[in-house]
Order: C-alpha cells, then sequence, then structure tokens
C-alpha cells in the first residue's frame, strides 16, 4: 500500500480509511483503524477551547468490545495527579552526588514538583460534555487521564462504529511536552490535547495512564479545523487545506491571500495514516521551508538573537541529512515535515516534531535530527513505547548518531555510538538497572529508565551489527522498514527479520541483552607455548556469552582474525574486513566458562592479542581484553 497522498486528495483517504475492510492490508495480524473530525474553537486569552469530535471506529479484530477507552491527557496536570505524586516520589531517591558533592536526586528536571503548585487557572483538563455512540448518549467515567466507555451495546468483530463528542479543555502551563507559555515564549504548544481513543491490539486494550512516558496510537486519518485569532500562526501535523485563506507562509509564491472577515481564522488540516496529531501556534512564528527529496520541510520558529542564523542554516542541512537516512533507514512516505520550536526539549508527533529552539547550531541539529528519526521509530513503525522503549528511543538514537557523525564533517570517522556505550557502562556500575522488558512508567528511577531506553537501545543494534555483521544489520533495518512500517512491531518481530537476514539465530541475543540484566564480559586467561605453536586461553567472566573477533597480531605486523561462533547462533557472520586474514574455528558452547584457541604462531612471534578489537561488544570490563608480548 502506498501511504503519501497529496494535499487535498480525497479519493486517496478515502481508500486509506476503507482499508480496515482488508484488515489494514496486512495478512499477519489485523488492526484497529480510526477517523477522527474535529472542530475545535479556541479562546486564546483564557488559554481554553471548545471542541466536537466525531469519530469512526473500526474492529478490525475477531473480538467483540463492549469497552471502549480515551485517553484524557491534560488531566495529568493537576495537583496530586499520578504524574505529580510520581514525580514527586521518584525525587526523593538519590542517584548519586554532583561535582560539589551535593546529592543528585532522580528529578524529571522539567517536571519535579511544579505540578502540586499550579493554580486553578494554571492546570491542564479536558473534560467531556457529552458522548453519543451510534446518535444514542453513552454512561462514561472519568479515571483521571483514562476515559472508560461501557458501551450500550458492543462492538462486534469487523463491524463500525460511530462516536460523537463535546469536550472543553484548559491548556496547562507548560510543564511536559504540552501546554502554553514555556521558557522560550511559545504560546500554545498543543500535544495531547483531544480525547484519544486508546489502542486496542492482539494483547486487548492499553488504557495506559499517563504518568509522563510513552505512547501508543491507532493508526488513522484527520480531519481537523481549528478556530483561532488571525494573528497566531500554527504549525504542526498535516497538509493545510485552506492555504489561499491561511496565509502565514503556506501561500503559493505570488498568490495573493483572501482571509475572511472578522478576527479569527480556521485552520483546515488533513492528516492522513497517521496515529496522532500536534500543532503549535504562537503570533511570532517565522515560517520558512525548504524543498527536500519528494516532500516539503516547514520551520517554525521565533526569530531572535539565537535563533535568527540557526534555523535558517538548520533548513539547508536537512537535504544532506536526508539523503542519508532515505540509504539507511527507507523514504519517508509524506509530503511534508514541520519542525517547530515547542520550548520543551523535543518531542516526536507524526508528521512534525516540537523542539527547543534558543540553543546552538550543533545542540539544534542534534535535537531535530534525534526527532525526526522518531518519525521511523515511533511514527512509522510505531511499536508500543510503553512496553518496548529502547525499541524506539534506542533505534532513534543510534540512528540519530549516525546521521549526526556521517553528516558533519568533523565528526566523520568518529565512533559515533561512544557516548551510548559509556551511557550503558554507567548504567551497569550503577545500582539501577532493570531488564529492558520494563513497562516505560513502572521503572524504579527516571535514571534506570533514560539509560536503559536510549543508551542501552543504541548499543542493542551497534553490538547487533558484531553478532552478525554490520551489512547484514544494516539491510536488515531497511527489511524490517519495508515489512513492518504502519503495523506495530514488536521485539520479535524485529528479530526474525534479522535473522531472516543474516541466516544468523537470535533468540539468545533478546533473551539475554534485552530480557535479563546479565552482562557481557570476556577476558584473555592464559598464554602458553606448545611446541612450535601458541595457545591462549580465554575466559567467559560474565553471565551472558557471546561470538568472540579475537585478533593475533605478530611482530612482523601481520593480522590474524580468529572468529569463534557461538553454538545457539547456528551460523557465522560474514568476514567484514577482507584486508585481514580471517580463521573460523569451531564453535564455542555457551556453557563452557574457557575456550582454547591454537595459534600457529609461535609464543616468541607474537605482538598482540586482543578480544573485540572493533570494540562492539559492550564488555563491561576491557582491561583484560588485550594481552602485549
Amino acid at each position: 500500500m502506498k501511504y503519501r497522498v497529496t494535499t487535498g486528495s480525497c479519493l486517496a483517504i478515502a481508500l486509506l480509511a476503507g482499508s480496515w475492510l482488508q484488515g489494514s492490508a496486512q495478512s499477519d495480524r489485523w488492526q484497529q483503524r480510526v477517523k477522527y473530525t474535529m472542530d475545535v474553537k479556541v479562546d486564546a486569552p483564557a488559554n481554553q477551547f471548545k471542541g466536537q469530535q466525531h469519530l469512526e471506529y473500526y474492529n478490525n479484530s475477531p473480538d467483540t468490545l463492549k469497552k471502549v477507552f480515551y485517553h484524557l491527557y491534560w488531566n495529568a496536570f493537576q495537583p496530586g495527579s499520578m504524574m505529580d505524586v510520581r514525580s514527586r516520589e521518584l525525587g526523593k531517591i538519590v542517584i548519586g552526588k554532583d561535582k560539589k558533592g551535593n546529592e543528585r536526586r532522580d528529578w524529571d528536571g522539567r517536571v519535579r514538583d511544579r505540578i502540586s503548585q499550579l493554580k486553578p487557572d494554571e492546570i491542564g483538563y479536558q473534560k467531556i460534555i457529552s458522548l453519543k455512540r451510534d446518535g444514542k448518549p453513552q454512561d462514561f467515567k472519568v479515571v483521571e487521564t483514562i476515559l472508560e466507555v461501557p458501551l450500550d451495546k458492543p462492538i462486534l468483530p469487523h463491524s463500525k462504529a460511530v462516536f460523537d463528542m463535546e469536550f472543553a479543555s484548559q491548556v496547562p502551563v507548560q510543564i511536559r511536552r504540552s501546554g502554553r507559555n514555556n521558557s522560550e515564549g511559545v504560546d500554545f504548544s498543543m500535544a495531547q490535547w483531544y480525547p484519544k481513543m486508546c489502542e486496542y491490539d492482539y494483547e486487548g486494550w492499553h488504557a495506559t495512564p499517563y504518568i509522563a512516558r510513552e505512547f501508543y496510537g491507532v493508526w488513522g486519518d484527520y480531519d481537523v479545523k481549528i478556530t483561532i485569532d488571525k494573528k497566531y500562526t500554527i504549525g504542526g501535523t498535516g497538509y493545510l487545506q485552506n492555504p489561499d485563506q491561511i496565509g502565514h507562509g503556506y501561500e503559493k509564491p505570488g498568490t495573493k491571500v483572501i482571509p475572511p472577515a472578522g478576527n479569527t481564522l480556521t485552520w483546515h488540516f488533513i492528516a492522513p495514516n497517521v496515529h496522532d496529531f500536534m500543532w503549535a501556534a504562537d503570533t511570532e512564528y517565522k515560517h520558512i521551508t525548504q524543498k527536500v527529496d519528494g516532500f516539503t520541510a516547514h520551520f517554525f520558529y521565533i526569530e531572535n538573537e539565537y535563533t535568527r542564523d540557526t534555523w535558517p542554516q538548520l533548513a539547508k542541512m536537512i537535504p544532506a541529512a536526508y539523503a542519508y537516512i532515505k540509504a539507511h533507514y527507507g523514504a519517508y512516505p509524506y509530503e511534508q515535515y514541520s519542525f517547530v520550536q515547542g520550548g520543551d526539549g523535543g518531542m516526536e508527533y507524526p508528521m512534525a516534531t516540537l523542539i527547543m529552539g534558543n540553543g546552538k547550531m550543533d545542540g539544534l541539529y542534534n535535537v531535530a535530527m534525534h526527532e525526526w528519526m522518531h518519525s521511523w521509530y515511533q511514527g512509522m513503525l510505531a511499536t508500543n513505547e510503553s512496553l518496548y522503549p529502547w525499541m524506539d528511543e534506542g533505534f532513534t538514537t543510534f540512528a540519530e548518531n549516525n546521521v549526526i557523525y556521517n553528516t558533519i564533517d568533523s565528526l566523520k570517522g568518529l565512533n559515533a555510538q561512544e557516548d551510548s556505550y559509556g551511557g550503558y557502562f554507567a548504567l551497569v556500575r550503577s545500582p539501577f538497572e532493570e531488564p529492558a522488558t520494563t513497562h516505560s512508567d513502572h521503572y524504579n528511577t527516571n535514571y534506570g529508565y533514560s539509560l536503559t531506553a536510549y543508551s542501552k537501545g543504541a548499543v542493542f543494534l551497534e553490538q547487533l551489527g558484531y553478532v552478525i555483521g554490520a551489512k547484514n544489520r544494516d539491510a536488515g533495518l531497511l527489511r524490517y522498514y519495508n515489512e513492518w512500517r504502519f503495523k506495530h512491531p514488536n521485539v520479535n518481530d524485529f528479530v526474525r527479520v534479522m535473522e531472516k537476514e543474516s541466516g544468523i539465530a537470535l533468540d539468545w541475543y533478546k533473551q539475554y541483552f534485552i530480557n535479563s540484566v546479565k552482562h557481557i564480559d570476556y577476558g584473555i586467561d592464559s598464554v602458553f607455548a606448545k611446541g612450535n605453536k601458541t595457545v591462549v586461553r580465554l575466559r567467559r567472566v560474565g553471565y551472558m556469552p557471546m561470538p568472540i573477533d579475537f585478533l593475533v597480531t605478530d611482530k612482523s605486523g601481520n593480522k590474524v582474525m580468529h572468529y569463534i561462533p557461538l553454538s545457539i547462533m547456528y551460523g557465522e557472520k560474514p568476514n567484514e574486513d577482507p584486508n585481514v586474514k580471517r580463521i573460523v574455528e569451531n564453535v564455542w558452547y555457551w556453557t563452557n566458562p574457557v575456550y582454547e584457541v591454537e595459534l600457529d604462531t609461535p609464543l616468541k612471534d607474537i605482538k598482540e592479542l586482543e578480544i573485540d578489537p572493533s570494540q562492539r561488544m559492550a564488555d563491561v570490563d576491557r582491561s583484560n581484553n588485550k594481552a602485549v608480548s
């Protein structure tokens, strides 16, 4: 199925919406589908708005649904909420000391105890005024950030239900992701702003309360109208349908903009085949564009001494970045992407991101690349981030690092993943490591979550290149994108793609590195002569087994790579360096703590022995990896 949809292409959108009849065009797993039509009217001075939502919900599952659930994210921004209490509780945990010897606490620095201090006109809320299903009023119960709706009659398998809702919201002071009046002066960052249907999949309902972490949504089509004072410029998800009425940089060059009478404009956006819709508005946004290969990049920022030069420079850097991204991770399928100054670090949404914009050029480029790469792993592949945060944040970090280190001349040739390994090793040294299978919201610490999701997730991919070969991994990433985009893959789906690409069994790799907190530690145990030959005894010190690259360098400078496959791989990676002779040794059984390699070189002629010279194996103690004569 082709997902590129031109602006106003109603036929293509209708075909996408109708794909539920074929189970979303996939034979392996069904998906639910949604079609939102929303009309909101913003009272900007009051920081409030009212909305009407018409939602067509397609139950493609084999199950009869007796309830449905919606997210009401903004209810988290109230004193005493789960997010508030969770943040204050984590803030009691001491995770170390700073350079001055002061205690470092496990705060999310953006949240801290700020929610507890919000006044009534500063809180966020999403109030449901009415809710009907197929024209009949429905009972509902608000459980803070979740709306529970017991249905008057169930939604049968392979059928459609239509929900009509009226809601009223207050935009919270920006604390996390969404909100108003942030530190960079942006008026409205409108993320998680509407009642959003929870995902129902083969694991059931995912009615996950909003604690602060990640998201999971239903793919569908959005038709959104936003009425707001004319002085505001809006950027975000979707294609603007009425640019000649709106202007604000959306009109085609030379077009005369004819706005309607009155003090407001109604912005009409359509977004096909996305799982969320974000927008932001400010009276001072400058809007510039950059043509890229097959789409247009939009940039919305408040021009000042910090942004005057950096944002236009960012725009010029996008084509080269995309050339690398397209070649390594797949093509961007929409015709538009928007980088929007939002004032809270960075946060990804379909077809757009909110990012802080007042930083230096390298920081701006870095955060822009990270959030843009989320378009692949959160936007299009969209694993359940609550269950597999490392498959989004980690894969995104891995790709971001590669993009940056291959498009900035001063960084080319350097180790793109060095910081990720450093983060992972810091996690290992700490008492806060938990298995990567831990639910995002249920990590014991922010510290443990962050380093597991971002650093360990990136290490997983870089180290996978060590296990199966970097070329196999890179080809597998493209295959993963092509086979699983728009299908919500899980970890087993990813592992199977890599197994098929490489011909190597990888269930053990997932089991040890993701499902456990066992660590890798190999060392050179002893070296001794055996006649005219040399025997090197290698030892597995840690509990996680791995295949071993063992490089032998003699005193003449000749190098030989002794490759020792792991028995449970049932295969071997290709020779990654044809300039170095490689000998494939017998397999190392994972049960055996020691393994002996017999070298044809006399002991007196050996200069250096090294385990894992590429240092892609996440060996927690490299001090025993090398022996020098």
